[in-house]
């Protein structure tokens, strides 16, 4: 029950933050490009993950097996998933991007079906249902424009790329420390963007880059989103199993609704409550799951 509700916390916090990430990118990637904001805020990421981990003097060893698998979450979710996230969210409007990026708890269960093993329950089923039943009520579906093919296909890519790495987390050793393990799987994607960003990094426009929004929001997305984020997200997923950890995506799509309000001054109606509490239902039937 402890790792339960510690699992739940971590999960919670991890998609809030992440849900307070689309308020930030809607912001900074009027001045930065999406491939070149990923890579800046790995960059930024990276060097906070080293310092925390020098500071606690961590033992950055893994076994030669789990090589291959973290270059496979590091290329699958952070560097594929990231970006035709951050594409996708540019390229179409925001109601489809939530409604695309929340059936990746729905991915979650039937990757984890067939690569775990995981067995779906009857509580998984009800919380999947209350939970998309209530982002449907949030974001809405009238005022979905489905010319914005190109930005769907991105979004759906990473739904399924981030639904697949949360999974792939779940078949690493549980004894290794998350911070090693987040570490070298964004280290992973940063070295496979390089390649790609130097040839278009003329595309940043540096003289913008001192105003305090921007930096300041790349300074969000490196450190708390990156490596905070990163860092809550793969710890409490090895506290629950992959089908109930992806249940608290939910929240993500949640919380960037009501910052959108609070802070870019977006309209939001009764539906927002009605799904807020829809959401929180079904979370709560996975965090009181008896194990």
């Amino acid at each position: 029950m402890k790792n339960t509700l510690l699992g739940s916390i971590y999960l919670t916090l991890a998609s809030s933050i992440w849900g307070g990430m689309y308020v930030v990118v809607k912001i900074v990637v009027s001045i930065i490009p999406p491939l070149e904001l990923v890579w800046m805020r790995y960059l930024v990421g990276i060097v906070a993950l080293l310092l925390i981990g020098f500071i606690k003097r961590q033992n950055w060893r893994i076994d030669k097996r789990s090589f291959l698998l973290i270059i496979a979450i590091g290329v699958i979710g952070n560097a594929i998933s990231i970006v035709t996230q951050e594409t996708g969210t540019m390229l179409s409007s925001a109601q489809m991007g939530a409604i695309i990026t929340s059936s990746t708890p729905a991915f979650m269960v039937i990757f984890a079906h067939f690569l775990l093993k995981d067995r779906l329950t009857l509580r998984q089923g009800i919380s999947v249902c209350l939970a998309t039943l209530g982002v449907f009520l949030i974001v809405g579906i009238g005022d979905v424009n489905m010319s914005s093919k190109l930005g769907g296909i991105s979004l759906l890519i990473a739904a399924l790329t981030w639904a697949l790495m949360s999974v792939l987390v779940k078949r690493l050793p549980s004894d290794y420390p998350q911070i090693v393990v987040t570490t070298y799987s964004i280290l992973v994607a940063l070295i496979v963007l390089t390649p790609f960003v130097l040839p278009r990094i003329h595309m940043i426009h540096f003289t913008q880059l001192t105003h305090p929004t921007i930096w300041g929001g790349v300074l969000y997305l490196g450190i708390v989103s990156t490596a905070g984020g990163f860092l809550l997200w793969n710890r409490g997923l090895q506290m629950l199993n992959a089908s109930s950890g992806g249940m608290f995506f939910f929240f993500q799509p949640l919380v960037g609704t009501l910052l959108g309000w609070l802070i870019l001054g977006e309209r939001i109606g009764v539906m927002f409550w009605v799904g807020s509490i829809l959401i929180l239902t079904g979370v709560l039937f996975i965090m009181i799951e008896k194990k």
